[in-house]
């Protein structure tokens, strides 16, 4: 008994630090990797662990209370107001339509209505730790997939609370009993005055969170102790856990209102910086402990009624978010990734089974095989997104494009001399920049809310993909001189440069790159004006750095048009080098090479002026004074701003960097 704490600690971390990599290095992902962890030390396989498994299971929930609480600290109120539209619509949808639907088909089979609106509120729920650890892997969360997949979840993990409320008025006495699932006070009131206390609790938190917390964590931050805060970020999540589990709410809820309400707050960083760990350990064990728990004996004894259910939930989830996705107008893909992303029954259904055998409301011979179904649809789900993104997505969006089931483009002919396609961060500034210079655009976005966005703020854009050659006839392709490429997706930027080499051959094309890797493909498709999104940006700051050292602004101006000068010739030579070893011989022998020019430059320049001291750094007040001077006499002398090595040679093709705050642009003259 000595060793069974330490034992089952060694086997869990164990488990997770072989399976993990390996599901990794298969690409199935990480969840999937701690699920089959879980299976292989349960009772189903090698037995390390027991039927403590359950409970360990409602233990490693607080992982997700504790990754509800972080997101909550991510997202601002004005931020959810304005998603109010996708919260509240996709998700009320779903969760409607999923509940009547449940419900309709367990009453057909013989289930009270008590009974069967339980079960479809229980089965309308997805799981927010599966899928949003799923989508952050594979990129997808700033897609209109995990976007809506995460508006859909929120609107799910907000529904827990009224779920809750409602459960003991569903119990075996109609809502006179009191459930004895509960316990304090909230477990001796009638059930109307548990909704009371529900309630109350929420609105407590929203007060606490807005007055109390942050003076309490300003005194925190007052002792200057590391550790201390940390506990006090700890004593919040656990406080609250335990605040909700007493009025018999879900502590998960709880968590996340306190967490929207510091999402304002100045300490909201910090908070999330400290509770980060142990919200990714405790997700890795909540994952092992699904997997461990699988009542396989149950599916081993009725292995048709266990799969055929899982079937059954699976695909009647997947019909009505398909049909969501659609009222939304989301693309065939998109809602494709979607559609499978939400298909599971998410872990709160363990929360609310639960209640309801607590309750009265469901008896053991529906919630055996309901837990088993819930626990296998959870499992399946990184599979399933797997296997949508190898097979079904891809079959998807050919027949998309032969049938054209994507919104429609709102685009009117138009006969500007210059088309932006893409209307991100890169290609706003750009569009800006040539706004302030009275030079007309024709804008196309594929991102529907954000076309609707920026139209509000006066901007000219329309939704439209740039990859089809009709929308480009229509956007005046024929008869404009160039097109800026800024989308960001690397492989859409290469769909659109086909079509263009394909029907508006005269149409010039200046091209945003990504990276290194993705500019060698660009090129290899033979265009010639890329540009690479931190080249400019990267080589400034080494300008600065060698300026706060000492160095003359002309020394480091000209090094670092020289370094860009040999990075481009030296990109193009690379972009045909396929095999690793002669690459890395060539890039290897290229950075000789450039050592060799930049420091023999750097001498001759050097040689034409009094040497600087180079040991002793310029004080930061002179630093800030030299700069501000600099950028007098460059806009004196009608040159940008800019301290960029490309700003002062207009010999050479300027390269656009992303920048965020939108200050600087150039573009290629």
């Amino acid at each position: 008994m000595q060793q069974t704490f330490f034992y089952q600690a060694m086997i869990y971390l164990a488990a997770a630090v072989i399976m993990v990599p390996i599901a990794k290095r298969f690409g199935l992902g990480s969840v999937l990797g701690y699920l089959i962890a879980g299976i292989i030390i349960g009772p189903a396989c090698l037995k390390f662990i027991g039927t403590e498994g359950e409970d360990l299971l409602h233990f490693a929930e607080f992982g997700v209370v504790m990754m509800l609480f972080v997101i909550g600290l991510e997202l601002e109120p004005s931020r959810l107001w304005r998603l109010r539209r996708t919260i509240v619509g996709m998700g009320g949808m779903q969760v409607t339509l999923t509940t009547i639907a449940v419900a309709g088909i367990a009453m057909l089979i013989g289930l009270s209505w008590r009974e069967a609106l339980a079960l479809g509120m229980i089965v309308a729920l997805s799981s927010t730790a599966i899928v949003l650890q799923s989508l952050q892997e594979k990129g997808l969360m700033q897609a209109a997939s995990g976007q809506s997949s995460f508006a859909v979840l929120l609107f799910q993990d907000i529904a827990v609370i009224p779920m809750l409320a409602l459960f003991p008025l569903l119990g075996a006495q109609g809502g006179d009993a009191v459930t004895s699932h509960q316990s304090g006070l909230a477990g001796t009131l009638p059930a109307w005055a548990q909704t009371l206390m529900v309630l109350g609790s929420v609105l407590f938190i929203v007060v606490a969170g807005r007055y109390l917390i942050p003076p309490f964590f300003r005194l925190i931050a007052k002792t200057g102790m590391r550790e201390m805060f940390t506990a006090a970020a700890l004593l919040l999540v656990v406080g609250i856990a335990v605040l909700m589990t007493a009025v018999g709410l879900s502590p998960a809820l709880g968590t996340f209102l306190a967490g929207v309400v510091l999402a304002n707050s100045e300490y909201r960083h910090e908070l999330e910086t400290d509770i980060d760990p142990f919200k990714g350990l405790l997700l890795g064990l909540f994952f092992i402990a699904v997997g461990a728990s699988i009542n396989f004996s149950l599916i081993i004894e009725r292995p048709l009624l266990i799969l055929g259910l899982v079937l059954g939930v699976m695909l009647l989830k997947m019909i009505v978010l398909f049909i969501v996705g659609k009222s939304f107008r989301m693309s065939t893909a998109q809602n494709s990734i979607f559609t499978f992303s939400l298909s599971q029954v998410g872990e709160f259904a363990f929360v609310l089974i639960s209640f309801s055998v607590q309750g009265g409301i469901l008896p053991k011979e529906v919630t055996d095989p309901l837990t088993a179904v819930v626990a296998i649809t959870m499992a399946l789900t990184p599979l399933a997104i797997l296997v949508n993104e190898k097979y079904i997505t891809p079959r998807l969006c050919a027949v998309a494009a032969a049938t054209v089931v994507e919104r429609e483009s709102d685009l009117v002919e138009q006969n500007n001399p210059v088309i932006i396609a893409g209307y991100g961060h890169f290609g706003n500034t750009i569009g800006r920049f040539l706004r302030a210079n009275n030079i007309s655009t024709t804008i196309l976005d594929t991102d529907s809310d954000n076309v609707d966005w920026l139209r509000r703020i006066g901007y000219k854009v329309f939704y439209g993909d740039a990859s089809r050659h009709n929308l480009l006839e229509i956007a005046g392709a024929h008869k404009a001189k160039l097109i800026v490429i800024a989308i960001g997706d690397a492989k859409k930027r290469l769909e659109v440069i086909d079509t263009i080499k394909n029907h508006f051959p005269n149409l010039q094309m200046l091209v945003r790159s990504s990276n290194r890797w993705d500019a060698y493909d660009l090129m290899n498709a033979g265009m010639l004006h890329i540009y690479r999104e931190t080249l400019d940006t990267s080589l400034r700051v080494g300008v600065d750095v060698m300026k706060i050292l000492g160095f003359r602004a002309e020394v480091a101006d000209n090094a670092a048009k020289t370094f860009f000068t040999h990075d481009e010739k030296a990109l193009k030579y690379l972009s045909t080098i396929r095999n690793d070893e002669e690459y890395i011989t060539a890039a290897r022998s290229n950075m000789e090479e450039l050592t060799r020019l930049v420091q023999a430059d750097r001498a001759v320049q050097e040689s034409r002026f009094a040497p600087l001291p180079i040991a002793t750094p310029v004080p930061f007040e002179e630093q800030l004074a030299t700069i501000g001077a600099e950028d007098g006499v460059e806009q004196s002398q009608g040159e940008q701003s800019a301290t960029g090595p490309i700003a002062a040679d207009r010999s050479l093709d300027d390269r656009d960097n992303d920048d965020p705050a939108g200050e600087e642009v150039r573009l290629a003259q």
